[in-house]
């Protein structure tokens, strides 16, 4: 019905903040394909998301635009192995992470 009547929503869960559940998030967010399409799903994640925390104005902790891949933007990149809008559950087994950008620093990279 949200997504009928045009009602934005973001990706959250009480466990992205628990590390110990942290490679249950993936498993979590395919979960959402019951309702929208994986495209839908990682959007609602990732730039919307983004747009939510925007919104907190001033409180925004981050210093630059979210959500987006272009110069000066604050991101983190996932390079997964697959198509995730073929197969969303790819997403749910962090091993098909093959490179992880955080902070704009490579912490994984399984690409030879």
């Amino acid at each position: 019905m949200a997504t009928a009547h045009g009602v934005k929503v973001a990706f959250g869960s009480d466990i992205l903040f628990d590390p110990k559940f942290s490679e249950q998030q993936g498993a979590q967010l395919a979960k959402l394909v019951r309702w929208y399409a994986p495209a839908q799903v990682l959007r609602m994640a990732t730039h919307d998301n983004a747009s939510l925390l925007a919104m907190c104005g001033e409180r925004n902790p981050y210093p630059a635009p979210l959500g987006v891949v272009e110069p000066g933007a604050y991101a983190d990149l996932l390079l997964v192995r697959g198509d995730p809008l073929a197969d969303i559950d790819l997403i749910a087994d962090p091993t098909n992470l093959a490179v992880i950008i955080k902070d704009g620093q490579i912490v994984k990279n399984e690409i030879k």
